[in-house]
């Protein structure tokens, strides 16, 4: 599928086959599961997922790109604006925890991570791509330069690892910035707070 990239979506399509069997292979789908993927662009994880899961639910705001993807049988799609999709409401549409992954636009990754901290109970894991530098602050210890805001109310709910290094060279157009892929599983009983 021919498409330009639109810098208004902050659009980076993964193109490196090698990076995408090691993403897949991190997220370890399995058939039956409830996958919901974020931005699923030109379909590069989406195909790999979709064929080990059976069907996979897509979260896409580019109306072209969404056409493309309705296309595909295994896929329900879902066009619109990640921030306003209720993740609650397709967990219990579902009947079951969700698996959320994606390639995320790193313009506005904040908002969304903050976004799906709201639903961590009704989430099994989550599997993103950000901005390198995004995951170190995640993934911080105390009393170290990257620890921050983001530290402290994401470890709060979610026990984080990076797992993979992303080179810009894996995408087109490239980014300006090395990415990563960080683990994000939620904790059953987080500490409760005032």
């Amino acid at each position: 599928m021919k498409h330009i990239p639109r810098k208004r979506f902050g659009q980076h399509f993964l193109t490196d086959r090698g990076i995408i069997d090691n993403i897949v292979h991190e997220i370890a789908p399995e058939a039956g599961q409830v996958m919901i993927e974020i931005g699923p662009g030109l379909g590069a994880m989406t195909q790999p997922l979709a064929e080990r899961l059976g069907h996979l639910t897509v979260i896409e705001l580019d109306r072209d790109l969404a056409a493309q993807l309705r296309k595909k049988s295994e896929l329900t799609v879902i066009e619109s604006d990640v921030l306003r999709v209720d993740f609650r409401a397709l967990a219990d549409a579902y009947k079951c925890k969700i698996r959320v992954v994606g390639n995320l636009p790193y313009n506005i990754s904040t908002p969304i991570l903050f976004h799906l901290l709201d639903v961590a109970d009704v989430v099994q894991d989550q599997h993103f791509m950000l901005q390198k530098e995004v995951i170190d602050r995640m993934v911080a210890k105390p009393s170290t330069s990257d620890y921050s805001r983001l530290s402290v109310m994401l470890q709060w709910r979610y026990a984080m690892e990076n797992v993979l290094f992303v080179p810009p060279q894996s995408f087109d157009p490239p980014p300006r910035v090395d990415s990563a892929i960080v683990r994000m599983l939620p904790h059953e009983r987080p500490e409760s707070l005032d």
